[in-house]
């Protein structure tokens, strides 16, 4: 949904006091800064809406827990990891990655949404 504002109409320059009228100007140039309406300003002090952010929510993750078992053997007094615990070791660390990228790549996009 795109963002919508009203126009602000101008700060009357008669019958205002002086010290009211700079508040009503100074809070009016405010809000179109916010807004992004004042113009040559660029849009660097917008404000954010929730229609801004178009990411979507992250999934579960690919991996909840490790599925290597810490099995192994003993072979002359040197304790070895089994064939199967390393291979379900390097798939963890592997879908622990995976993982990674994602959430590093959505994070950046959400940083690059923040700054427009």
């Amino acid at each position: 949904m795109p963002k919508r504002y009203t126009a602000i109409p101008s700060i009357p320059t008669s019958g205002v006091p002086p010290l009211e009228g700079a508040i009503l100007n100074a809070l009016r140039e405010n809000v179109e800064l916010l807004t992004g309406q004042r113009r040559g300003d660029g849009l660097d002090s917008a404000s954010l809406t929730r229609s801004d952010i178009t990411l979507q929510l992250l999934g579960n993750p690919s991996i909840t827990r490790v599925t290597a078992e810490g099995r192994g053997f003993e072979i002359e007094g040197q304790k070895l990891a089994s064939l199967e615990d390393m291979v379900k070791l390097i798939v963890d660390v592997q879908n622990a990655v995976n993982d990674l990228i994602i959430l590093r790549n959505t994070v950046n996009e959400l940083i690059s949404q923040l700054r427009g």
